[in-house]
């Protein structure tokens, strides 16, 4: 069998597409004014997973081959940032939940991570936390806006998902997120790192508390920042796709 998606309707799919891809291609000029584009996103539910048996390595001959008894300890969410400008990955966040909370501490420890900046982009995806009234809240003291933001689901700029998003898409803050389309992820350059750590670290890797993931998931981190670490070469131009 195969999976077949037929998306719902976004009519501005078009538009945030291209603004997402226009945020990617004209990242370095905008670095060059002290603005940081970052992508970011989450990867909840990672698996502590201990082998009760240690792996036998590939030879000549032979695949790798892996005992499957295990002893689990327990699952860690990370917040992930990707700077666009230097492939390099930065100030990330771990802990047991993903919750509103957790992702405005996480754009609160990103945005301190660099005092320096003028302005910030963030590609995201729209997952409700990143539309909160929190992250609003935030927003709006920072841009010192003095205005009355309303009352969420009744009115005013917190009344709903699209004018909280539109309000935290306002290009004049100091904080400008841009939101990928719905069923569109593979826009966020971040889901593209996220793969080679999944590759390269969680598939085989063998973790013998929470403590021991989230060391070795920094300790990549650090390694992949010296050694791998370069832009993403974005080509797609924001056009339509047609099937």
């Amino acid at each position: 069998m195969r999976y077949w998606l037929t998306p719902a309707a976004d009519a501005d799919r078009d538009a945030k597409i291209t603004d997402v891809c226009g945020v990617y291609r004209t990242a370095p000029e905008r670095a060059e004014g002290g603005q940081r584009t970052v992508s970011t996103d989450e990867m909840t539910g990672v698996q502590a997973l201990e082998r009760l048996a240690p792996d036998l390595p590939a030879r000549p001959g032979h695949v790798a081959r892996r005992e499957f008894e295990y002893k689990r300890h327990g699952t860690c969410s990370f917040f992930i940032n990707f700077d666009v400008t230097t492939g390099q990955v930065f100030s990330p966040s771990s802990g047991p939940t993903r919750t509103e909370a957790d992702f405005v501490a996480h754009v609160q420890r990103t945005i301190a991570s660099d005092p320096t900046a003028t302005q910030w982009h963030f590609v995201l995806d729209n997952l409700d936390i990143h539309r909160s009234e929190s992250l609003v809240r935030y927003v709006a003291t920072l841009a010192n806006c003095n205005d009355d933001l309303g009352v969420k689901y009744v009115r005013g700029v917190l009344r709903s998902k699209a004018s909280r998003a539109a309000f935290l898409s306002d290009p004049t803050h100091p904080i400008v997120f841009h939101y990928t389309p719905k069923h569109a992820s593979w826009l966020n350059q971040v889901e593209i790192w996220l793969s080679i750590l999944v590759r390269k670290l969680l598939r085989r890797g063998n973790f013998r508390s929470l403590d021991d993931l989230r060391n070795q998931v920094l300790a990549f981190i650090a390694y992949f920042n010296r050694t791998m670490a370069k832009p993403f070469k974005w080509t797609y131009q924001g056009k339509p796709l047609h099937a």
